[in-house]
């Protein structure tokens, strides 16, 4: 797992920051990867793109013992608390 969080820090996190996102590792057994994006990367109609072009290819490249990367779609806590703000708003 630290080469995976090595690899994420120096050469995943930097693109991901420059855009206002990041990411965050949920899981990794049997070979399987699982991360999901945060801030405005975990809203970004590109992030297939991202995880296929970027997150994917970087880590398959690096880290021999990862098989495969996935990512889990799951609304972000920025997101809810954004519309919990705004429905208070407008209540």
């Amino acid at each position: 797992m630290n080469k995976i969080q090595q690899v994420v820090s120096d050469r995943i996190r930097p693109a991901l920051q420059g855009h206002g996102g990041d990411m965050t590792i949920t899981s990794f057994s049997n070979g399987i990867l699982k991360f999901k994006f945060t801030g405005m990367c975990s809203n970004c109609p590109s992030a297939w793109i991202t995880t296929e072009e970027l997150v994917k290819n970087e880590i398959l490249s690096n880290v021999p013992e990862v098989k495969d990367v996935q990512m889990e779609f799951a609304v972000s806590d920025e997101l809810i608390d954004m519309a919990k703000k705004l429905l208070n708003h407008e209540t």
